[in-house]
């Protein structure tokens, strides 16, 4: 357990407290925010580095699409900069924890996408350089400030998703893009799940530029907040289109027959249901040690599908993210259903499945991936997570390339050691 946590506010003073760390044997926990702490196994550490005191945008340059801000910068700062210059980070980060969106060091080092992320890319496809601390205590750069960059080893994508088990980082730059003018949101009532996968996939494979395309089985979209998807008595498929106004009411007018879709929402209310996808916020709660901010209220026994409930309506469960062809998404949870009680929620055309499953699940989803993909328990109290195997268990091969990264960055175990693997 921490006992005593560092608070440095230059990228000077991480040196010295990683240095520190180094000498005395000392594993350090990393920490911004702590919006994120509960992903990942807990860190076995006596101390904590705390890295929110380093915030501020470095520099912002709108017309260069580039932004570079310090680590512990807070999410929502940069948000409210972005978007008063009609930007935003494309891959639209999700917000599954806490609901303050936590620090930019934090989403960068979780590697996390939300549901543009089969048309944008991921963080890590956002992220141009970092600036940071290794395990050795030495300070580096990594990347550059400008969007082509191909100059020596690609550092900053190597360190979106490491959970910060390779570096403290101090400095990171992304890359902005314009904010889509206007979005609408087909929507598909009454689907079977298999039936709601074939029809994303027939519209992402469409040429009118999809950017989100996801499935709520009738229990989740009975309790969602958007009025259009709470009132549909069933499941409700969602094909998402952004741009110029005129070219998504363009293409909304072409796709829509095709699609056979039943009902069409404007701007406002595609923004709220897509916050809803994006941060899975039907399971807020499921799985915490704690209530969280705002849970949704649960599913009743007539808006429940078959199938649904019990895993996932309450905070006894624990919240699993598989990532699957998206083709094999309906017969994975088929698999799973045969001996678990889950809820589910399809993204990314059903290649990302949000699931509440009872605890101790683990070995039984990881199972039904029998045509390959991950499963990562996103959220679950932390002597659960202590327990389990939080990330999918990587083949010898893989797993010896991790350590030796692990040992060429700090091979000492100083930063968020078993953070995401024991012994790593």
């Amino acid at each position: 357990m921490t006992t005593t946590t560092l608070k440095p506010e230059t990228a000077g003073q991480v040196t010295d407290a990683v240095r520190w760390a180094l000498s005395a044997g000392e594993p350090l926990e990393l920490v911004g925010a702590g919006s994120r702490r509960g992903l990942g196994r807990p860190v076995q550490a006596a101390h904590a580095l705390d890295l929110s005191g380093l915030t501020g945008v470095v520099a912002y340059e709108p017309e260069e699409l580039v932004l570079t801000a310090l680590a512990g910068t807070p999410m929502a700062e940069i948000r409210a900069l972005l978007a008063g210059r009609g930007q935003h980070l494309a891959f639209e980060p999700p917000d599954i924890e806490t609901g303050t969106g936590g620090t930019l060091g934090g989403l960068v080092a979780s590697g996390l996408a939300g549901p543009r992320r089969i048309s944008a890319g991921s963080a890590r496809d956002h992220t141009l350089g970092i600036a940071g601390v290794s395990g050795r205590g030495e300070a580096y750069k990594g990347g550059g400030k400008v969007v082509k960059n191909v100059t020596g080893y690609d550092l900053p994508k190597l360190m979106a998703g490491s959970f910060g088990t390779l570096t403290a980082l101090t400095e990171i730059t992304v890359k902005v893009l314009p904010a889509p003018e206007d979005t609408a949101t087909l929507l598909l009532f009454g689907l079977d799940d298999p039936t709601a996968i074939d029809a994303l996939g027939e519209a992402l494979r469409s040429p009118y530029e999809v950017s989100g395309a996801a499935h709520l089985p009738a229990g989740i979209a009975a309790r969602s907040g958007v009025p259009a998807l709470a009132r549909a008595g069933g499941a409700v498929t969602l094909v998402r289109l952004e741009g110029f106004g005129p070219s998504v009411a363009a293409r909304v007018a072409m796709l829509r027959p095709e699609l056979r879709a039943d009902a069409v929402i404007g701007r406002e209310e595609s923004l709220a249901a897509w916050r809803e996808v994006r941060d899975a916020a039907w399971f807020a709660g499921v799985g915490a040690d704690g209530p969280l901010p705002n849970p949704p209220p649960p599913s009743s026994p007539s808006t429940a599908s078959a199938g649904e409930g019990r895993g996932g309506g309450s905070g006894d469960g624990h919240l699993w993210k598989l990532s699957v062809p998206p083709a094999a998404g309906p017969a994975t949870v088929a698999i799973i259903r045969r001996t678990l009680d889950v809820e589910v929620v399809y993204d990314w055309g059903g290649g990302l499945v949000w699931l509440a499953a009872p605890p101790d699940s683990g070995p039984a989803i990881r199972a039904a991936l029998t045509v390959g993909g991950h499963a990562t328990l996103v959220r679950a109290p932390e002597a659960a997570r202590a327990a389990a195997e939080v990330f999918q268990p990587l083949p010898g091969p893989l797993m010896a390339l991790s350590r030796r990264v692990k040992d060429s960055f700090d091979p000492n175990g100083i930063l968020n050691p078993g953070r995401m693997y024991a012994g790593l």
